[in-house]
């Protein structure tokens, strides 16, 4: 089992001078202390015009940042947006490759399709299309990663001609890729193309085990034909978390932001929004009433599941639920609503100290067992995939000058220019 931190940068309303800096500052300084305590990732996602639910619309500078702040915690673009009109491709596998040279090879790539009609619209995506769009422009981001030069593409939704996209990333063909997933069906395109299924969606162990079912039996069947060049054979799985020795604690500093995760996202999916107006913090808050005092009294009458919300054992038992039921990863939801700084640093903390050492105790061992498992069905999924053909010597395309004519020895050049 493997633990990651994770960051939508939630920032409900209302907004006081210096409350964008400070919620930066406090998370980048939450990822030091994960990376310090032993976490091994810290995911971001890259969202765009979705006041207070998402402020992370620049994911790829966050994460650079916190490279250079931490030395062991894997880095995580959960996920980067890769459809052409939000990043072209060449750009991200640029990105991409860039930070993963910064990192020492702690990159690991997530790709996305988005799902509201504010980041769609926004970029006039159609969003009939959009799944389509991300796959098409996720092979080809591998292809610009592995290919020296890339042979040019002509596809559905972009084309480019041949460039050799540089830098290359350090970790060899390419970083891990990862595909956000919200549903079984998410589940299943994750497994068909060898990507990790990040599961954003919260779910209870026996969910979770028919996810783990669906998604590693069609790792190891035929259906599985990777999109990169390789295969990323993990299920992540998010969870809610605050943690205190005393249960009720624990509930009041952190269930009230977990639950507006869920109500914004669903808001920003189902409801019409007033760019720059609408007030979902307000909203969730009126809707909400006192149902912290609610959770607390069934917490009293004993009526309370093993949850990521509670006592040390509480999260123990909950992570074992989630490990039998295949789930590789726990990603914790921390910083949500607005639980507070400090409450969170000191769950970081709490969890480092009484929780993980169970899990890491095993953790080698097991995935020891895991990787020999899967290494045939690997073998053969990448055996199926159709490559991308590379450009011998003689096929690479000549690139036209910018100039009609250099002048040899006078440092200038002579008609035309460089546009």
């Amino acid at each position: 089992m493997k633990f990651g931190v994770f960051y939508e940068l939630q920032l409900p309303k209302p907004w006081l001078e210096g409350d964008e800096h400070r919620l930066f500052q406090e998370a980048l300084e939450q990822v030091v202390l994960a990376d310090k305590l032993g976490f091994d990732y810290a995911w971001e996602v890259e969202h765009h015009f979705l006041d207070e639910y998402s402020h992370a619309s620049a994911p790829e500078v966050f994460l650079a940042c916190a490279a250079g702040k931490t030395e062991n915690i894997r880095l995580g673009h959960g996920i980067r947006q890769v459809i052409p009109k939000y990043n072209h491709p060449a750009r991200t596998a640029e990105c991409i490759s860039t930070l993963d040279l910064l990192s020492n090879g702690r990159v690991d790539f997530g790709i996305g399709e988005s799902a509201t009609r504010l980041e769609l619209g926004g970029f006039g995506i159609p969003a009939k299309d959009k799944r389509n769009m991300c796959l098409e422009a996720a092979e080809q981001i591998a292809n610009m990663m592995v290919l020296d030069p890339y042979p040019g593409f002509e596809g559905q939704f972009f084309e480019m001609p041949c460039r050799n996209v540089l830098p290359k990333p350090l970790q060899k063909p390419h970083p891990p890729m990862w595909i956000a997933c919200t549903n079984r069906d998410t589940i299943k395109v994750a497994a068909r193309n060898g990507l990790g299924a990040l599961a954003f969606s919260f779910v209870d162990p026996e969910e979770a085990r028919q996810w783990s079912k669906i998604y590693y039996d069609i790792i190891k069947s035929e259906e599985c034909v990777p999109i990169g060049h390789r295969v990323n054979a993990n299920l992540a799985l998010v969870s809610n978390f605050s943690l205190h020795q005393d249960r009720e604690e624990a509930i009041r500093r952190g269930h009230e932001g977990f639950e507006f995760f869920g109500y914004a996202l669903n808001a920003l999916v189902a409801h019409d929004t007033v760019p720059g107006r609408t007030n979902l913090w307000g909203e969730y808050l009126a809707q909400r009433g006192d149902r912290t005092e609610q959770i607390i009294a069934k917490a009293k009458s004993g009526d309370y599941p093993p949850s990521g919300i509670g006592t040390p054992d509480d999260m123990r038992q909950h992570i074992r639920n989630m490990q039998a039921a295949g789930v590789d990863q726990m990603i914790i939801m921390q910083q949500a609503g607005r639980n507070k700084n400090e409450h969170i640093r000191e769950s970081l903390e709490l969890f480092a100290a009484e929780v993980m050492p169970e899990f890491k105790a095993v953790a080698a061992v097991n995935q020891a067992k895991k990787d020999a498992e899967l290494a045939p069905y690997i073998e053969a999924a990448l055996a199926r995939k159709r490559y991308m053909e590379p450009l011998g010597n003689d096929n690479v395309p000549v690139v036209k000058a910018s100039v009609a004519k250099a002048i040899v020895g006078q440092g200038s050049v002579g008609q035309g220019s460089v546009d």
